[in-house]
């Protein structure tokens, strides 16, 4: 018997199996090669940013890396339509990530040393495209940049603009620095003071006629991480219309080496602009203060200030307003400096001196606002507490004013300032005072306090003695409470005034309490506080802008004229 062999019959879930392979491999490409691609590229866009950082670092230029320019940009060397690329903030030259290196080479940034004509004239430097908006032709009058493509030329020292077509009719092919000539360092001066000999104050001030009557220098120091994160910007724009060896970023070099500069320029022709807050001012009159200790007192500059922070109280107190947002640009905030008075503001120290610690120096802080014990130190001491942890998150001044009233809020409840009189002994000038029941005592230098309050002058018919910033004289306050102190914010109550004097001195007697000077917070056992004048600082007062608190009698009465050292 013949056996047939029979069909085999495919088992039906296998079939499917054998048929979903492919699928299922199919699938798997598609999902790894987008994953691995973009892997791929982050490592490379991660390895570029590396060799981008140091190419930056060993560059000349100030480059900047963009991923969106605000304007319609082009590259200033393959002319072509740029979106994301570098420009650096000293020249304005702007390059995408293909021409960085050539740009480099072949565009000189602007010089912050370099000899003159022998007349003494100094010649246009300019850069093609990329002008400003709303710039005007120096010949024909005309706007410039108005066309799509890199056309029409800057000069980074005067800021003149020309068409490419009108360069050759320009008349003068001399520039004389521009609008900003009296607060420029021209880079011809730091060459002849770099071939200098003998280095002395005479010899500077002999170079200073080259620059004509009334050249005052500013030197610009930020903050970066004051207030609102302004600073990197503003930086960019003063290095823009200066000499970029005026402008120091404090973040990468302390005030007391940024100021060495002075002494490379005329004695007591310097001023020095200060973007950030009143701790950032308080800072930098420190480092000045150093250098008064060196023995260079004739090169002492003037202060103003730019306020970056949550709180301003000395901004507001000198005229310049009770925080900068960009509402003015930074061509007008060097017109106000250069048009701005000087006065002079006492500085005071003050000496922390801990009970028992008998073998230790006291503690030496120095005031230019204001120190306090009591609940508005305790809301400092909270919000600085909380920043230490988090301070990506308090980088908005709106921000840390909703926090500052939060702890406000909480302390109203909780009252952990209460019989304050019972712990502490207050002596004004070497009298001992009765105290009432308090919370808190202030005790000022300036008009202002707590954001833009004015403690002492407060409201109502009440005569009171006029604040000075100069008159050694401290103005010495109490209040009941942290609703109390938003009573005063909203002027529906006024503070208790103790009095003012020459030398105040408190005793805490029991117990930790919070404590601060110009917003530097710390809890502090029981000790011994005197406060003492230190010496005064030369400041510019902005007679210009008014606030809206002002009364009209106490910015004129902080008012005096210095003669010229």
């Amino acid at each position: 018997v013949r056996h047939q062999s029979q069909p085999s019959v495919m088992d039906p879930e296998e079939g499917d199996v054998r048929n979903e392979w492919p699928l299922l491999l199919w699938t798997s490409v598609a999902v790894m090669v987008p994953v691995l691609l973009t892997l791929w590229c982050s490592a490379q866009r991660s390895k570029w940013k590396s060799h981008r950082k140091e190419f930056f670092r060993q560059s000349k230029h100030g480059w900047h890396y963009t991923d969106l320019f605000s304007k319609p940009t082009y590259c200033c060397v393959c002319s072509q339509h740029i979106l994301h690329g570098a420009f650096c903030d000293c020249c304005g030259v702007c390059a995408d990530e293909q021409c960085l290196r050539r740009a480099d080479h072949s565009l000189a940034c602007k010089e912050i040393m370099a000899p003159c004509s022998p007349d003494g004239s100094m010649e246009h430097r300019w850069v093609r495209g990329n002008v400003p908006l709303a710039s005007y032709c120096a010949v024909c009058k005309q706007q410039c940049g108005t066309q799509p493509k890199l056309c029409d030329l800057r000069c980074v020292w005067c800021q003149t603009t020309v068409h490419d077509d009108c360069i050759d009719a320009l008349a003068d092919h001399l520039c004389n620095l521009g609008e900003f000539h009296h607060l420029i360092i021209p880079p011809h001066y730091l060459y002849h003071v770099n071939k200098l000999r003998r280095r002395h104050p005479e010899e500077y001030a002999k170079l200073a006629p080259s620059r004509g009557s009334g050249w005052t220098p500013v030197l610009v120091l930020a903050n970066t991480r004051s207030g609102n994160n302004m600073g990197e910007g503003l930086l960019g724009e003063f290095r823009t219309l200066l000499n970029p060896v005026q402008v120091f970023d404090l973040s990468r070099l302390t005030p007391s080496k940024a100021l060495q500069l002075c002494t490379l320029l005329p004695p007591g022709s310097v001023r020095v602009l200060v973007c950030g807050g009143d701790g950032t001012v308080g800072w930098v009159l420190d480092a000045i203060d150093s250098m008064k200790l060196k023995g260079q007192d004739p090169f002492i500059p003037r202060v103003t200030i730019l306020p970056l922070g949550t709180g301003n109280d000395l901004s507001n107190t000198l005229g310049w307003g009770a925080g900068y947002a960009g509402e003015i640009p930074v061509e007008q905030v060097l017109r106000n400096v250069l048009e701005a008075e000087v006065v002079r503001m006492d500085r005071w120290k003050v000496q922390v001196a801990s009970k028992g610690a008998y073998f230790r120096k006291p503690k030496v802080l120095s005031m230019n606002n204001y120190f306090s014990v009591g609940p508005d130190a305790l809301m400092a001491l909270s919000f600085h507490t909380h920043r230490e942890k988090t301070p990506s998150f308090f980088s908005s001044r709106i921000i840390n004013k909703a926090v500052y009233f939060l702890y406000g809020t909480k302390d109203c409840l909780v009252q952990e300032c209460k019989d304050l009189d019972k712990r502490i002994e207050l002596e004004l000038d070497g009298e001992r005072l009765d105290l009432p029941s308090l919370e808190g005592i202030i005790v000022c230098n300036i008009s202002y306090w707590g954001g833009g309050c004015r403690l002492w002058e407060g409201m109502g018919d009440e005569p009171c003695p006029p604040t000075r910033l100069d008159d050694g004289l401290l103005e010495v306050m109490g209040v009941f409470g942290s609703f109390h102190c938003a009573q005063i914010q909203v002027k529906l109550a006024n503070p208790v005034r103790l009095g003012q004097a020459h030398t105040v001195r408190l005793l805490l007697k029991s117990s930790k309490m919070p404590m601060q000077v110009d917003g530097e917070p710390w809890a502090q056992g029981p000790c011994t506080i005197t406060i003492t004048h230190k010496t005064q600082a030369l400041m510019l007062y902005h007679s210009a802008e008014q606030t809206d608190d002002d009364d009209g009698s106490s910015p004129l009465s902080i008012r005096k004229e210095v003669e010229s050292h």
